[in-house]
């Protein structure tokens, strides 16, 4: 069995992975917890460009966010941390969140859609995982709240980890590890082992998984040679034509729902006709074929793009909804600054180092075959 203190070194080690250079974390009696010293300030700027695009848009803070609710502490990341790579909470132990949102992979998988439950595809693309605590809503359709109720999704889906309901809990508090990290992370519950704690843990290990500093933000902060002139005209060009409209704010996006084709409908390999979208969760036809508006931070590592994971290319991209959602047809020039431009969104990546797992043994429930 794992000692008090054994997790408390696992638990500040994965403090310390999550954190990052920019995200230290200090220790007070003895236990360690996220620091939250003040945030870079804005440099006082007369550009016109920079003031511009501060009334648009906002930069990544470097510090991770605190849930509402749902309050980070070592043990409750490190319990996140284990769950979020664990892919024993899927039916048959194949699947772990870490499978759809790979963190090498800018938090997404780069699959047009991600395999799941026997090798069964979704019918979505899997959206980036990065940054996901900024979002109003979570999922292409916002069937989710926030990021906890996300993470019990997926679990349950029969075309994704497919588990019987109470196999997430069942599983876990098999293993004398995972019984002392749940313990340790929700102190005073009588059956701390539960799935939805579970999602509390995993919520909190995701929601420190932003990507700050990218070359925008230094730009927004007040850095005029972040950017270049072929990206700041890019983002002269993002604003003028209208893209700003929708992505918007922190996460450029997921902010709001939006029609995908507003303009005119795209191809239907882009918005097939069968998937309608935000309708099917609100039942309004006015809701056909609306969809989150997605962010996007880190666009240069996510391909493939849309919510049917149908185009490789993000000039294309741009170049669609330069025509779906604004009724303009860019030139080639203008599509190329920005593309150069959304290239500027990409930030630090997460430096998480994969934990070691508790073991299972003959008395563990065994996978479904």
């Amino acid at each position: 069995m794992i000692t008090s203190s054994q997790r408390a070194t696992m638990a500040a080690s994965i403090l310390l992975l999550v954190a990052g250079c920019n995200r230290p974390a200090e220790t007070t009696n003895g236990s360690t917890m996220m620091s939250n010293p003040s945030e870079p300030q804005m440099t006082a700027s007369k550009d016109p460009l920079t003031l511009r695009a501060r009334d648009i848009f906002k930069p990544i803070p470097i510090h991770a966010p605190q849930l509402t609710g749902n309050p980070a502490t070592a043990d409750k990341l490190a319990l996140g941390a284990m769950l979020y790579f664990d892919p024993r909470i899927s039916a048959t132990h194949s699947i772990s969140c870490a499978s759809c949102h790979n963190l090498g992979l800018g938090g997404a998988d780069n699959s047009p859609t991600s395999a799941g439950f026997h090798g069964a595809r979704g019918g979505r693309n899997s959206p980036t995982v990065f940054n996901s605590v900024y979002s109003f809503a979570q999922f292409w359709d916002g069937r989710a709240k926030d990021l906890e109720e996300q993470a019990g999704g997926p679990m349950v889906n029969p075309v994704e980890m497919a588990s019987p309901k109470d196999h997430v809990a069942e599983q876990l508090a098999a293993l004398p590890r995972y019984r002392t990290a749940f313990a340790g992370a929700f102190p005073g519950e009588a059956s701390p082992v539960s799935q939805a704690n579970a999602q509390k843990a995993i919520a909190v290990f995701e929601a420190t998984l932003t990507t700050p500093n990218a070359p925008f933000d230094r730009f927004l902060r007040g850095d005029p040679s972040a950017l270049d002139a072929y990206q700041k005209a890019g983002l002269t060009l993002f604003i003028d034509k209208g893209c700003s409209t929708c992505h918007s704010g922190v996460n450029f996006g997921s902010t709001m729902y939006a029609k995908f084709g507003v303009a005119a409908p795209p191809d239907v390999r882009y918005r097939p006709v069968g998937d309608k979208g935000r309708s099917a969760i609100t039942g309004q036809a006015s809701d056909d074929y609306a969809f989150k508006v997605p962010t996007l931070r880190n666009i240069a590592l996510t391909a493939p793009y849309f919510h049917t994971g149908s185009e490789q290319d993000l000039a294309k991209v741009v170049d669609v909804m330069a025509t779906s959602q604004l009724g303009q047809a860019l030139t080639p020039a203008e599509t190329a600054r920005i593309v150069a431009f959304l290239n500027s969104l990409t930030g630090d990546q997460p430096r998480v180092v994969e934990p070691q797992l508790p073991a299972s043994d003959a008395t563990s429930p065994p996978p479904e075959k």
